[in-house]
């Protein structure tokens, strides 16, 4: 018997303020479906699935039921009626054990506990379940996309109707996505449960989705089934006609050329994370002038400790890194001699002074230089002058040049950033996760200025959490588990199978299967 329900929007809105997050937007959720849920940063999407399970109230309209007007002012009401979300962040409790967090997921507790009969219980449960987790276990002991898991375990413990997936691959494999989607997809197909999967990902959309909705600027904009669905008509829903020609055009042209020599080399560095713990174990590396290095891994590998100590914002606990064959420290009188730029992630709080400007911002690399500054005093009507030509050519939305620089999005203080580090003829580029929040046709240009770098003799280290990024743009391919390089492989040589393996913590990919 199916237990999945239907959901209806009908012209829910949203207003914070002036500003208006949610216009009108009607939506259907078919039971037994998986319904993706597509958009841009800023379009909406998380918006309108936080007023369907309560923790936002919208300012009009309604959410149906399986056909009845529910009033949903609370998620311990969305619970009630079998709704269930998984959010972006973990929520689980590291101290307590798996065990201990699926039955807090419950909300009510009895005073003691009968552990015998929990343990037959959640051992039942995880024999229906598509995955499994020791239930001993603390959230401490478990990778990022066991997890992930746990927090979607957490959710069918509470045997959901309708289960929301706010972008839920972010932290895994593209075995274990595959895996967990696959899963999910079978689970509402048995009229186990309806699904929305929140995400922006076009194969995820294809290969798992039944029926795709796309918001933009707040506004249903398309909603249909996937199987009439292409990504150039989802490109163009997302970011409108022109940009979206932009946004799936061919893949960036690019010059083959030799590798030259070694730009940078880090050998056997350690870095210590923030809790006094190794993140980045003896980890060596080099890259050389005229070739793209991309760097896979899950999430919370020693991806961020790694870049913050080669940017200067962490310090080494052993090991060295040299450019050009000399040390490197990150000072600034390093990075001018060497032409050392970086293009960090989360930018505000790793590449900006949030209370500056936009153009103070732009300026923070050159405005001691001739010919900003002379005899001591800074040109700042120039640099001022600058950023406006900057402003326009990246695209900043900004109520000027003036505006402290925290008050812009993050994908506008991306990109006012990336304005900054791109300008002039850097020799190493130090990038990570850089088109995040940016929308297509940004993301083709910013991924074109990459390798326009490349293919003028710059060294490019790229950390990414998207595979497809750096089977795209990189020369050669190097996964980092647990703080070291596991795997190091040409493009050509690589597959996502065997990266996801490795990305995973195996030490050695599987064989091949013989065609």
């Amino acid at each position: 018997m199916s237990t999945a329900l239907s959901l209806e929007t009908v012209q829910l809105t949203k207003r914070f303020g002036a500003f208006t997050a949610l216009d009108a937007v009607s939506l259907v959720v078919r039971p037994g479906t998986v319904h993706a849920l597509l958009g841009e940063n800023g379009a909406g999407k998380s918006t309108l699935v936080k007023c369907i399970v309560g923790y936002y109230r919208p300012d009009e309209g309604t959410v149906l039921v399986d056909g009845r007007e529910q009033l949903i002012d609370s998620p311990t009401v969305a619970r009630d009626l079998g709704i269930g979300m998984v959010y972006q962040h973990f929520t689980v409790v590291p101290g307590m054990s798996v065990a201990e967090n699926l039955l807090l997921a419950r909300g009510r507790l009895p005073l003691v506990i009968d552990w015998k009969a929990a343990r037959a219980e959640l051992d039942a449960f995880l024999r229906t379940t598509p995955f499994k987790l020791p239930l001993d276990a603390t959230p401490l002991d478990l990778s990022a996309g066991e997890k992930q898991k746990l927090e979607i375990l957490k959710q069918l413990f509470l045997k959901p109707r309708l289960l929301i997936l706010d972008e839920p691959t972010s932290v895994l494999t593209p075995q274990e996505a595959d895996e967990v989607l696959g899963a999910l997809r079978d689970r509402a197909r048995s009229g186990a449960c309806s699904v929305i999967l929140i995400t922006h990902k076009f194969r995820e959309v294809t290969e798992h989705a039944d029926d795709v909705t796309v918001l933009r600027r707040g506004q249903r904009v398309e909603s249909l089934p996937v199987a009439e669905c292409t990504p150039q008509r989802l490109a163009t829903a997302m970011v409108g006609e022109g940009k979206a020609a932009t946004a799936t055009a061919l893949p960036v042209p690019r010059v083959r050329r030799a590798a030259g020599p070694v730009k940078l080399s880090i050998d056997a560095i350690r870095v210590m994370g923030d809790r006094g713990e190794p993140a980045v174990r003896g980890l060596s590396l080099s890259v050389a002038a005229g070739e793209i290095v991309g760097m896979a891994g899950v999430s919370g590998n020693g991806q961020r400790e790694l870049m913050q100590a080669l940017t200067g914002q962490r310090v080494l606990d052993g090991g060295e890194v040299r450019v050009d064959g000399r040390p490197f420290r990150a000072r600034r009188a390093d990075n001018r001699e060497h032409r050392v730029r970086s293009l960090p992630e989360e930018p505000l709080a790793n590449a900006c002074v949030g209370e500056l400007s936009v153009a103070h911002n732009m300026a923070l690399r050159h405005f001691d230089e001739a010919p900003w500054a002379r005899g001591g005093w800074v040109r700042w009507g120039a640099l001022r002058e600058r950023a406006r030509g900057w402003i326009a050519e990246y695209g900043v939305k900004t109520q000027g040049e003036r505006a402290a620089i925290r008050t812009l999005s993050g994908g506008n203080v991306q990109r006012a950033v990336l304005a900054r580090e791109l300008a002039g003829e850097a020799e190493l580029l130090l990038v990570s996760n850089p088109v995040f929040g940016l929308d297509f046709a940004a993301v083709a240009e910013i991924h074109g200025r990459l390798v326009a770098a490349r293919d003028r003799g710059a060294a490019v280290l790229l950390i990414s959490e998207d595979l497809d990024e750096l089977l795209e743009l990189a020369d050669r391919i190097v996964v980092i588990s647990e703080g070291r390089i596991v795997h190091d492989v040409p493009v050509g040589d690589a597959d996502r199978q065997s990266l996801g393996h490795f990305m995973g913590g195996k030490a050695h990919a599987p064989e091949r299967a013989a065609a």
